[in-house]
């Protein structure tokens, strides 16, 4: 018989799977303009999130390619042009109510609008990426920086 090889990731959604917990697909953006990164304080979320920071996305909608969410998400939070570039990787992490699989995007930006939506954070800031490691991240952004540093 023919083995198959797939990746540490790939066997952990399996695992999920079989047990039938249901991931929440989420991309979220390393954006870069002029050698820094966009990062945003979440306004809203339970008490693992509030008040800190993450790199900015959302949810993927049913049938959605993950490069589509994440420029589609940061249109609607930002008013921010972005092209997604390339998968940088992935995490699946535990919060209390729910498990979310990220898939972080490297992408650039495409044009100078920027309005930020207030719904969803309440400050952002464009930083270096050595400097990203000083913020207080969300957990899941926590895990996926240190995968990329």
């Amino acid at each position: 018989m023919d083995k198959i090889q797939v990746t540490k990731e790939e066997a952990i959604r399996l695992k999920y799977r079989l047990k039938g917990i249901q991931l929440t697909k989420v991309v979220a953006g390393l954006i870069e303009k002029d050698n820094k990164y966009l990062i945003a304080k979440r306004l809203t979320g339970n008490e693992l999130v509030v008040g800190k920071w993450e790199f900015p996305g959302g949810k993927v909608e049913e049938g959605e390619e993950e490069n589509a969410a994440i420029e589609r998400e940061i249109k609607e939070e930002f008013g921010l042009n972005i092209k997604a570039v390339k998968n940088l990787t992935s995490v699946i992490y535990e919060y209390p109510n729910k498990t979310v699989d990220i898939r972080l995007w490297k992408a650039t930006v495409e044009g100078d609008k920027f309005l930020m939506d207030e719904n969803d954070h309440d400050a952002y800031k464009w930083v270096s990426f050595e400097e990203i490691d000083g913020y207080d991240l969300c957990p899941a952004d926590r895990e996926l920086y240190n995968k990329i540093k």
